[in-house]
C-alpha cells in the first residue's frame, strides 16, 4: 500500500511511476520535496527530515537509490547507490554505485561518474570525477565551465587513513580563496593514481597516470610524476611521526580554508536564495561544511595527541631532548593548544574586513544585473571586484595560517 507522504506526493505532481516500491520515512516533510518535475524511480528510499529534492531532479534512473537527509538541488540526477548527510548544490550528475557520506558537498554542475565514495569532500563547481574512485577527505576547485574543469581520473585513490591509525590527512587541489572566483586554471589528476594525504596541488598542475603523488606540488602549471619504489624490506617503526611538519602545516592550510569558505557560505551564498527551497539548501550547504570543519579539527587533535607517545619511543631511544625530532614534537603540541583557540574564535568571527565589505556590495549589485545565478554573477564580476574577494578570503586564512604553521 502507498503511504501518505507518497500519495501527497503525487498528489503534487511527483512522478513516482512504481508507488509500491518506493518507501519514505515519516519523518521526511513532502513539503520539502518540490512537486515539479521530480522523478523517483523504482526501489529508491527517502529517509529523514533533512532530506530535499528540488525541481528537475531525478533518484534511482540506472538503479535504487537511498537519500538519507541528504539535499538535492535543481536539475540533478542521482542515479544510483547511497547518499547520506550530503548535499548537492545544482545541475549535478553522479552514477549508479554511489557511497557518498557525511559532509560532501558537491556544488554547482560538479559531477560523478559511477562507482565512486565520498565523505568530507568538498567540490567546487565544474570539478568532475571518473568511475571506480576512492576521494574522501578532499577539497578540489579549478576550471571555468563544463568544458574547462579540474577532473580525477578513473581508478583514483586519496589515501587517507595512515599506519599510525589516524586520518589528519586531508588533501586540497587548488585553494578556496582563488577557487570561489571560478576562473582558475583546472588541475588534473590521472587515472591509476592516488594522494597520499595530505597534500597540496597548485591550479594548473596534471599528475601523470598511474603516479602516486607524496609530496605537495604548489607551483601552478606543473606536470607531476610520482616515481616507484624500490623492492625494499626494513625494519618498522612503530607509533613514530617523522614528517610532522608536512601534516601539521598542510592541517593548518586546511582548516584556515575551510573556516574562509565558511565565511562565503555565510555572506555570499544566501545572496542567492530566490525560495524556501533554494533557502534549506543553502543552510544545508552550511551545516555540512560546519561539519567539514567540525571533522578536520578532530582529526587533528588526534593526531597532534598521538605525538606524545611518538616523543616517548623517541626518548626512549636517544634521550637526546634536544634533537630536531624531539623539538619538532613538542613545538606541535604547543602549537596545536593556540591553534585550538584560534579556529574556534575564527569560526564564530563576524567581523569583516573592508576587501569582504567591498566585495558584498558588488556582488549584490551585480545580481540586479544577471539575477540570482550564482556561477553567472560570479563569472561576470571584474578581475578588480574579483581581487577584492580574492583578498578578503586570503586575509581570513592567513590570519590563522601566520600564527600556527610550524
Amino acid at each position: 500500500m502507498e503511504n501518505a507522504i507518497i500519495k501527497t506526493l503525487i498528489k503534487k505532481g511527483v512522478k513516482i511511476p512504481n508507488p509500491e516500491s518506493v518507501y519514505i520515512s515519516d519523518d521526511v516533510n513532502p513539503d520539502r520535496i518540490s512537486g515539479e518535475n521530480v522523478t523517483i524511480h523504482t526501489g529508491c528510499k527517502i529517509i529523514g527530515e533533512r532530506s530535499l529534492v528540488m525541481r528537475n531532479s531525478q533518484l534511482g534512473h540506472e538503479a535504487p537509490v537511498t537519500l538519507e537527509n541528504t539535499l538535492v538541488g535543481e536539475n540533478t540526477k542521482l542515479k544510483g547507490g547511497f547518499f547520506t548527510n550530503a548535499v548537492f548544490a545544482g545541475d549535478n550528475s553522479f552514477g549508479s554505485g554511489a557511497h557518498v557520506r557525511n559532509g560532501t558537498i558537491l556544488e554547482e554542475q560538479s559531477n560523478a561518474a559511477h562507482t565512486v565514495g565520498l565523505k568530507q569532500t568538498i567540490l567546487f563547481p565544474f570539478v568532475t570525477l571518473g568511475s571506480l574512485i576512492n576521494f574522501c577527505d578532499c577539497l578540489m576547485a579549478g576550471g571555468t565551465s563544463r568544458k574547462d574543469h579540474s577532473e580525477v581520473g578513473s581508478s583514483f585513490i586519496h589515501f587517507n587513513y595512515t599506519p599510525n591509525q589516524d586520518k589528519a590527512t586531508p588533501s586540497m587541489m587548488g585553494n578556496v580563496h582563488q577557487g570561489v572566483m571560478l576562473n582558475s586554471k583546472p588541475i588534473f589528476l590521472g587515472g591509476q593514481g592516488g594522494l597520499v594525504g595530505p597534500v597540496r596541488i597548485g591550479y594548473g598542475c596534471i599528475t601523470a597516470a598511474g603516479s602516486i603523488i607524496r609530496k605537495n606540488e604548489l607551483k601552478q602549471g606543473r606536470l607531476v610524476l610520482g616515481g616507484a619504489f624500490k623492492e625494499v624490506s626494513v625494519p618498522r617503526q612503530y607509533d613514530v611521526y617523522t614528517n610532522i611538519s608536512h601534516i601539521f602545516n598542510n592541517n593548518i592550510h586546511y582548516i584556515a580554508g575551510l573556516i574562509s569558505l565558511k565565511s562565503w557560505y555565510k555572506h555570499i551564498r544566501p545572496l542567492f536564495v530566490y525560495d524556501d527551497f533554494s533557502r534549506a539548501l543553502i543552510n544545508g550547504m552550511q551545516k555540512n561544511l560546519d561539519m567539514c570543519i567540525k571533522e578536520r579539527i578532530h582529526r587533528f587533535k588526534i593526531f597532534c595527541e598521538k605525538l606524545n607517545l611518538s616523543k616517548e619511543i623517541l626518548l626512549s631511544k636517544t634521550n637526546d631532548k634536544s634533537s630536531k625530532a624531539i623539538l619538532i614534537h613538542d613545538k606541535a603540541m604547543d602549537k596545536f593548544k593556540l591553534a585550538s583557540q584560534i579556529f574556534n574564535a575564527e569560526v564564530g568571527n563576524k567581523k569583516i574586513n573592508k576587501n569582504g565589505e567591498a566585495f558584498i556590495f558588488a556582488v549584490e549589485k551585480k545580481i540586479e544585473q544577471t539575477g540570482k545565478k550564482y556561477i553567472k554573477t560570479i563569472q561576470s564580476l571584474s578581475p578588480d571586484e574579483s581581487k577584492k574577494g580574492i583578498q578578503w578570503l586570503f586575509d581570513v586564512e592567513q590570519n590563522m595560517v601566520e600564527q600556527l604553521l610550524i
